[in-house]
C-alpha cells in the first residue's frame, strides 16, 4: 500500500512538471502610455495567459484598475518558442491577434490586425 501511494505521488508530481511551459513566471512590460506592468504569466489550460500583477509609472507602483485583469489570453504554444492568441492592449481596451516568441529571459509579444498588417510590438524582460 505504501509503495503505490509513493508511485502515485510520484506519477502526479511528474504530470504536474510537464505541464509546466518555459514562458511561465512574471514578465516586465515595456512601458505603454507612460506606464508599465508585471505580468504573471500561468498555463490556462494547454495555453499561457498572463495576468496584470503589478502597475508602475513615473512616480513609482500604483494601484492600476487593470491589476488582476488578462493581458495575454490563451497563447498556444507551437513547440518552438513561438506562441499563437490574442493579447489585450489596456491604453485603447481594444484585443488583438497575438503571437509571443520565447528566448531565453526575452519575450517578443505582437498585437496585430488587418490580418497582420498592422502590428505594435514589445519585448518583455523576465522578473523571476
Amino acid at each position: 500500500m505504501t509503495k503505490r501511494l509513493v508511485g502515485m505521488v510520484f506519477a502526479l508530481g511528474m504530470a504536474g512538471a510537464a505541464q509546466a511551459d518555459p514562458a511561465e513566471g512574471t514578465w516586465k512590460t515595456e512601458a505603454d502610455d507612460g506606464a508599465y506592468a508585471h505580468v504573471d504569466m500561468r498555463m490556462c489550460g494547454a495555453a499561457v495567459c498572463g495576468v496584470i500583477a503589478r502597475t508602475f509609472n513615473s512616480d513609482g507602483e500604483y494601484a492600476s484598475p487593470n491589476i488582476g485583469k488578462t493581458l495575454v489570453i490563451d497563447m498556444v504554444p507551437g513547440g518552438d518558442g513561438s506562441y499563437a492568441g490574442k493579447v489585450w492592449r489596456p491604453s485603447n481596451d481594444k484585443i488583438y491577434v497575438g503571437k509571443m516568441q520565447l528566448n531565453g529571459n526575452s519575450l517578443a509579444l505582437r498585437g496585430c490586425v488587418a490580418g497582420g498588417l498592422i502590428c505594435s510590438k514589445q519585448t518583455w524582460s523576465r522578473v523571476n
